[in-house]
């Protein structure tokens, strides 16, 4: 089919040039975006008496015939158009006549792809955000049910001293809360409207820009037409924001699979999100984990593709920018995907109580306690130090733990050890002791997690605004 901005050429383009060229391929996927933003701007022309009210009218209800019909099947988005924008235009001057030539009155290409990616990116943030509630939810369930599941804590993947479950999950959803703020701030700054801004200078029409602004859920329109379409740090936000997002599930990816091994054994992994192999009958491999593990690298790479496209840059809009959809669009897919899976298998998984119990016990991670019992006893702390790490290194040598050796025993390395010692030391009251906020303690535990309830009911009411824009 003949370009729509073929009238200064006078041979046709090259078929492998028009190949290289066209983005129909992926940005397909912005139709509802393209025949929103359509809509929108044939409103607020005919609003201004740039076209009739009859024209509008007629362009409105042929770009929802469009709409619908792509939506139900019977038009099929193919290959012989340039890119969505080609496709919308093309098929709506088909069906409505010379009428459909008076949309792109006002704009340029430069604004109208400009506008469908902050559409879409603002839809697909939205989505994203309810995904990482969903998970947020999730691990919130996993800390009420598990105040006082005991397990060791690790620094240098050493066991440190002993916490809980829920002090450990607790972790995690504060860095997915601190994902989920950074995505509303990104939300802020990305909700202005780009539409109006033409080419690079505006345009001589007496477009209303802040009616088109308000029609599509904007905050307002932008301010200054040369950077409107040349803009892309929305995107590298959201994919810097969808980065970390990426890192925090590959941490707990980590520790899952490291948690499910044959040597810790402290969790098992539910069927529907494991898989075997197809030599070792005896696998059961954690491959959610480790997929989303390796995807975290494909996002980052994403991220450094668009970052790298943009540095070099002149105002305003260049070719170059075409290259902005396939990372953005493989982030987004790969990001979604990753949170709704591993959700659904952190759900599913079972936490195997004892064997993190014994792990914190034999760990000697009480270790700490039993110094502090000897300080309180009044030796000095350097003293007691000195004389943990001594009986410690005779636990291990008898294969034994702290509170299995006899007052007798213990005596032998401190008369300021007595019968109290083993009360000191266990890891309820060396849990439950720790009640300064933010530590493992099932008081204050209890009182973060209420305090966490809170916030995710206020956040999803705010996701939940968001969504009627």
């Amino acid at each position: 089919m003949a370009q729509l901005w073929g009238g200064r050429f006078t041979k046709q383009t090259d078929e492998a040039v028009k190949a290289f060229n066209d983005s129909i391929g992926f940005d397909k996927r912005l139709y509802r975006e393209d025949i929103r933003g359509s809509i929108a701007h044939a409103q607020m022309l005919g609003a201004q008496g740039i076209i009739s009210a009859d024209e509008s009218a007629r362009i409105i209800e042929g770009l929802k015939g469009i709409l619908a019909d792509v939506e139900n099947g019977s038009l099929v988005i193919t290959n012989e158009y340039e890119d969505i924008h080609s496709f919308v235009e093309a098929n709506l001057i088909d069906r409505i006549g010379d009428a459909g030539k008076k949309l792109h009155t006002g704009r340029s290409r430069n604004d109208q792809v400009a506008l469908d990616m902050k559409l879409y990116t603002r839809r697909k943030t939205i989505e994203i955000r309810k995904d990482l509630s969903g998970l947020l939810s999730t691990i919130l369930t996993l800390m009420e049910d598990n105040t006082d599941t005991y397990m060791p804590g690790f620094t240098h993947l050493q066991k440190a001293q002993p916490t809980s479950l829920a002090h450990h999950l607790g972790a995690y959803f504060e860095m997915f809360k601190r994902d989920a703020t950074r995505l509303d701030d990104c939300l802020l700054r990305m909700n202005y409207c780009p539409l109006g801004s033409g080419a690079l200078a505006g345009t001589t029409y007496p477009l209303d820009r802040d009616m088109t602004a308000s029609l599509l859920g904007f905050a307002g329109p932008t301010l200054n037409s040369m950077d409107s379409v040349s803009d892309r740090d929305y995107l590298i936000e959201l994919m810097a924001d969808l980065s970390l997002i990426m890192m925090h599930l590959s941490r707990f990816s980590e520790e899952l699979i490291t948690w499910n091994s044959n040597e810790y054994r402290f969790v098992e992994m539910d069927d529907a999100f494991s898989t075997g192999s197809s030599i070792m009958p005896q696998k059961k491999n954690p491959d959610i984990c480790e997929l989303v593990r390796g995807k975290t690298g494909r996002v980052y790479g994403d991220l450094m593709s668009l970052l790298t496209t943009m540095k070099g840059l002149p105002l305003a809009y260049n070719k170059d920018m075409q290259e902005d959809k396939e990372p953005a669009f493989d982030a987004i897919d790969t990001a979604e995907a990753c949170i709704s899976l591993f959700s659904g298998m952190l759900s599913t998984i079972t936490f195997r109580k004892d064997v993190m119990r014994l792990s914190a016990v034999k760990g000697f991670t009480n270790a700490t306690d039993a110094a502090d019992y000897l300080v309180v006893k009044g030796v000095p702390f350097r003293d007691a130090h000195g004389i943990i790490g001594r009986l410690v290194l005779h636990c291990i040598d008898e294969n034994k733990s702290i509170d299995e050796l006899s007052v007798e025993e213990l005596k032998e390395f401190s008369p300021a050890f007595d019968e109290d010692l083993y009360e000191a030391i266990s890891l309820k009251t060396c849990v439950e002791k720790r009640l300064t906020l933010g530590a493992p303690g099932s008081g204050m535990m209890k009182k973060v997690i209420a305090q966490e309830k809170q916030w995710l009911s206020d956040w999803n009411s705010q996701i939940a605004d968001d969504e009627n824009v």
